[in-house]
């Protein structure tokens, strides 16, 4: 196991910047057109309007080792594509049997969760709330509200990344702005 030495990250709640960032992601619409129901409709938000910025993650990296804890900061945007909000990609982690824990910075969001075998949850988050993502649950996060969600993650640094199950498949539920609130429907398009 590699000796890290101790360290500490500042994080801005309202904006999710971390003092020390050793990577930053930005996912835009032209990364998720597929995972919206409505592609239509985001290729002509694409078209139309440009590659809007939809959520962006920054993150302290650790070597992926047993017992090592890297953690990150997401913020998403509000807004809604055919009236689905925003959202993260989602993922399973590529080793099923290690959870997360994320935490509310700021704003609304939604954490939307699965199993392969077909149960659903979710779990309406804020500034304070800590939510866990237990193992074999793939996971995605959505801003409901009118300002940036913004949260904080930690997972075990072995646990990996499973994209593709979510773009291949699709996520059971969406979450779409419906009579002004937010509303959880199956997805039509689930494989």
């Amino acid at each position: 196991m590699t000796l890290t030495a101790p360290s500490k990250t500042e994080v801005d709640f309202a904006s999710g910047a971390l003092s020390r960032a050793d990577y930053s992601i930005q996912r835009r619409l032209s990364d998720m057109t597929a995972m919206y129901a409505d592609r239509d409709e985001a290729a002509r938000i694409l078209a139309q309007e440009g590659d809007r910025l939809i959520y962006e993650v920054q993150g302290v990296e650790l070597p992926v080792e047993e017992g090592q804890i890297p953690h990150c900061t997401t913020r998403i945007l509000p807004g809604a594509i055919g009236g689905e909000f925003h959202m993260t990609k989602g993922h399973y982690h590529a080793r099923r049997e290690q959870g997360e824990v994320y935490f509310g910075l700021a704003g609304r969001g939604l954490l939307l969760l699965q199993t392969e075998d077909g149960a659903t949850s979710e779990i309406e988050m804020v500034a304070g709330s800590a939510a866990y993502v237990p193992p074999y649950w793939a996971h995605r996060t959505v801003n409901i509200g009118a300002e940036d969600f913004v949260f904080f993650s930690v997972w075990e640094a072995r646990a990996g990344h499973d994209y593709g199950t979510i773009e291949r498949d699709g996520f059971r539920k969406l979450v779409l702005l419906r009579e002004g609130r937010a509303a959880v429907v199956d997805n039509p398009r689930y494989a």
